[in-house]
């Protein structure tokens, strides 16, 4: 999961880290995931875990930013969001959150229903 992947450590450690050869850090989760850095076929894998650890930290909302670009990423994130468990709710971020270059997920709370998610209808205002 996410909030338990390892990062190597190496060279740019912070001062008074002591590098070791197979020494892994915790990768920290925020609320928002950026895909630019990463290749499309990837990105189903990363959003699906990515969503079952925010989850799991207690996050009820994420964005997830796929760009505006050809909207591969952006269809490969939604078919994510639509048969994942976790997800309640999803639709594009509003102008100020990243507007069509981001997708906002609302979160089940507690034990999922295992009914699969749906977009929201799209924001006149956005």
């Amino acid at each position: 999961m996410l909030g338990e992947a390892r990062i190597p450590e190496g060279r740019d450690e912070p001062p008074g880290s002591s590098p070791a050869d197979d020494a892994e850090a915790p990768l920290p989760i925020g609320d928002s995931l950026d895909l630019h850095a990463f290749h499309p076929r990837d990105t189903a894998a990363l959003v699906e875990e990515y969503l079952r650890e925010a989850r799991r930290q207690g996050l009820d909302e994420v964005r997830i930013i796929h760009g505006k670009g050809l909207g591969v990423q952006q269809r490969i994130v939604a078919g994510v969001l639509a048969r994942h468990p976790d997800v309640l709710s999803y639709r594009l971020a509003p102008a100020d959150r990243g507007h069509y270059g981001a997708t906002l997920v609302r979160l089940r709370r507690g034990a999922h229903a295992g009914d699969h998610a749906q977009p929201e209808p799209a924001d006149p205002q956005a």
